[in-house]
């Protein structure tokens, strides 16, 4: 058998921590880290080059798959209008000399939920009704906060639809 130093492998004389201090053992071939901690390196150190690339690209315009210069899609400078309701953003629409326009809606942020009848605050218990409502437990019923929505025909029309009419055939007669 061939000893350590012929072949130039060196067992280490105590097992070495991993140096971001995680509890588990590294090895020299991981950069002294654990396989956890050197997979996440790994992951940090590409997505910083994936960025840099993405950012090299939008700036000199290079695609970096394949070097080819793309034009800039906007190269006058955006204008972006503002509608401004109460504390609310209702919509803002960029304009710009390219042919299209884009219209961005931003959804308008809602108040604490309350109960249609009473007013009181139901939060994430809230009962929404048919007819539309947000309603508290004790007005969550039909018959307890005068709902407008008619259960009877609804319930009509879906055993209709369940169940369509089976009309066979008259037979002639031998």
């Amino acid at each position: 058998m061939e000893s350590h130093d012929e072949t130039g492998c060196q067992a280490p004389d105590r097992p070495i921590l991993c140096v971001n201090n995680c509890g588990f053992f590294g090895r020299v071939a991981t950069m002294n880290m654990c396989s956890k901690c050197y997979k996440d390196t790994l992951l940090k150190q590409d997505q910083a080059k994936l960025a840099a690339s993405s950012i090299d690209s939008i700036v000199n315009g290079v695609s970096s798959s394949s070097n080819i210069v793309i034009d800039p899609v906007v190269a006058s400078v955006v204008d972006v209008q503002v509608v401004q309701v109460g504390t609310s953003i209702v919509s803002t629409e960029p304009s710009s000399d390219s042919s299209s326009s884009m219209k961005i809606e931003v959804k308008e942020k809602k108040g604490p939920s309350k109960c249609t009848t009473c007013r009181k605050r139901v939060g994430l218990t809230g009962f929404n009704c048919k007819c539309g409502n947000t309603l508290c437990a004790s007005h969550r019923y039909s018959d307890k906060h005068d709902c407008p929505f008619d259960y009877k025909t609804a319930g009509q029309d879906a055993i209709a639809k369940a169940n369509p009419i089976v009309k066979a055939d008259k037979l002639d007669k031998i």
